[in-house]
């Protein structure tokens, strides 16, 4: 699989970026062609260009179409257009969605993004322990890379969902660059020190309780997502891979199984009709009753499913 491990330039997505980039893609998709012109048109230097560049693509809000000329996304234009549903990311169905987008790429994923979210099995998150899984993985596939990429692409996964404090413990408010850090996806909950030193690092874990703020649409547009884009031709799947396969809603969102049973209780009317549990004893699934359905973007939103 081609991992992307930087691209980034070291800087988390900051709040303004996606609603400026997108409108001034709107204005002039070949914005990009020039890092001089892109400069005066951001009012930054060229690696924060570079990241926006970066953090459009890597969230979905556009792609590169030609040399250097940008297309919106239709989930850009859904979201962040003057009619669009949250075009200055305040709604916080927003956020999650812009995860889900940053964390199921198919073609190029983050390699953080996927090593973490999917295949992370320890309680909790150190960065030694991790550069150190990292180095393995990535040797394993076969790139030769340096322990300051390696270190770099952690953080910068880390801090999209952490904010970062000053040296007394109080938020930078220059720092809050990120909106995901409001989903509140992975929390501090320690230190340790590190492995033949007497250095303390921070230890971390994913917040894997109960998230109400996932509305039911939000959940049913995921799972739809999810379906298509790694069991299209299936009609019948088990809940323990929505619940904890790769790239399910599970595993994305960090819900704890049982969240997941209970939201499949109502999947019926929830989705009208898309989704329908099965129960067995042996093995309890989930239908697709037709798999030309797909609930809209704009039913997250409305919190009721209209078919596409």
């Amino acid at each position: 699989m081609p991992y992307k491990f930087s691209g980034h330039e070291t800087f988390p997505c900051r709040y303004s970026w996606l609603p400026k980039a997108y409108d001034i893609l709107e204005a002039d998709s070949g914005v990009f062609k020039d890092e001089a012109d892109a400069m005066l048109a951001f009012g930054v230097g060229k690696n924060m260009v570079r990241a926006i560049r970066f953090w459009i693509q890597a969230m979905g809000i556009a792609t590169l179409a030609t040399s250097g000329v940008y297309k919106i996304t239709d989930f850009g234009r859904a979201i962040l257009s003057r009619n669009g549903m949250d075009p200055f990311l305040e709604d916080i169905r927003t956020l999650w969605l812009i995860h889900w987008q940053l964390s199921t790429q198919k073609d190029e994923p983050l390699f953080a993004w996927d090593h973490m979210l999917n295949h992370w099995q320890y309680p909790e998150i150190s960065r030694s322990k991790v550069l150190d899984v990292f180095r393995r993985e990535s040797e394993r596939l076969g790139r030769s890379l340096s322990t300051v990429t390696l270190g770099q692409h952690f953080d910068i996964f880390l801090h999209t969902y952490v904010p970062t404090r000053s040296k007394k413990g109080d938020i930078q408010e220059d720092n809050l660059d990120c909106p995901l850090v409001e989903l509140g996806l992975i929390d501090k909950i320690g230190e340790r020190k590190v492995d033949g030193s007497n250095i303390r690092e921070p230890l971390y874990a994913f917040n894997r309780e109960e998230k109400p703020e996932i509305t039911s649409a939000l959940f049913v547009y995921c799972l739809d997502d999810f379906w298509w884009k790694n069991h299209r031709h299936e009609m019948t799947l088990p809940i323990r891979n929505i619940s904890s396969a790769y790239g399910s809603p599970g595993q994305i969102f960090k819900l704890p199984e049982a969240d997941i049973r209970q939201r499949l209780e109502t999947i019926a009317k929830d989705s009208n009709g898309i989704f329908i549990p099965k129960e067995s004893a042996y093995l309890p699934l989930v239908l697709r009753s037709d798999s030309k359905l797909k609930p809209t973007l704009a039913t997250v939103y409305e919190n009721e499913v209209a078919y596409a």
